[in-house]
């Protein structure tokens, strides 16, 4: 049986023991100007060394499992190199990787995607993250911890991944609904956040920040079912492709997406960071 999608500190709390349990910290900081500007990006290493769930290992999304050669952060890495670094944290054959962060689930759902993206489908997401497990009376460790690496072999599902020409040739196709995640000004263009303002045309808007509430709790899917049936996103005809600034925040509606029954869908890696770049490429504002 698979396990469960979403998971909470007190499932977590009883499966510690368990030695199929593997148990990564992707906490990446972001920090997003008051006007316009790019975000800021900070490794959440020191923050994982100060304080993680017991038996955890650090997963640097912003460093070790990017792709440093790509013209856009945060780049899924090829296969082969994804696989040896995943595997150095003991994720592969018979074992349950739960993923959690230190901010707004957005980054355990990326590496959920990252995971699930080569193939790999024994993967859950705390919700809540570490905040969640502190407010449940759960104890934290300091230092850094490591497990037996593992043989991860990727299977990579390209249907998860959607790329520039893919998303040009989506915004006149009937079949697929493009979902912009970001905040509601960076998607009008009242605020700039990548190269140019706006967003990419047919785009509707599901702002990841609607998705949890003040703690930091992924809402019950049934709660924001109405917010995404008003953006298109559970028609069962269309195929869906979320993007945001550089792949993070798309990721957390594809995760609760998949907890509705829609694990197809796909997540456009560049996201507005490539796209605005290429000032060949259309955007709409308003």
């Amino acid at each position: 049986m698979s396990p469960p999608l979403l998971v909470d500190p007190a499932w977590l709390h009883e499966c510690l023991e368990d030695p199929a349990l593997r148990i990564l910290d992707a906490t990446t900081f972001l920090t997003q100007p008051e006007g316009d500007g790019y975000y800021e990006f900070e490794s959440g290493r020191r923050a994982y060394e100060k304080a993680h769930i017991p038996g955890a290992v650090f997963a640097d999304l912003l460093h070790d499992l990017a792709d440093p050669d790509a013209a856009t952060m945060f780049t899924a890495l090829d296969s082969e190199t994804f696989a040896a670094r995943i595997g150095a944290l003991g994720v592969g054959p018979g074992t349950h990787a739960v993923v959690y962060d230190q901010g707004m689930n957005i980054w355990a759902t990326r590496l959920w995607w990252n995971l699930r993206y080569e193939g790999f489908d024994d993967v859950s997401v705390l919700n809540g993250g570490l905040a969640a497990w502190t407010r449940a009376g759960h104890a934290v460790r300091s230092g850094v911890e490591s497990n037996e690496p593992a043989v991860f072999t990727a299977r990579r599902r390209p249907e998860l991944h959607a790329d520039k020409d893919t998303v040009l040739a989506a915004i006149d196709d009937p079949g697929i609904q493009l979902v912009n995640c970001l905040d509601r000004p960076t998607f009008t263009g009242t605020r700039r956040t990548c190269a140019r303002p706006g967003r990419i045309p047919s785009s509707t808007n599901v702002p990841f920040p609607d998705l949890a509430d003040s703690d930091g709790l992924l809402h019950d899917p049934d709660e924001i079912r109405g917010l995404l049936d008003e953006a298109g996103t559970l028609d069962e005809s269309k195929k869906v492709v979320t993007y945001c600034g550089s792949g993070i925040a798309a990721t957390t509606l594809a995760f609760q997406l998949a907890l509705l029954g829609r694990p197809d869908v796909a997540v456009y890696d560049g996201s507005l960071t490539e796209w605005a770049a290429d000032p060949a490429l259309p955007l709409e504002v308003g």
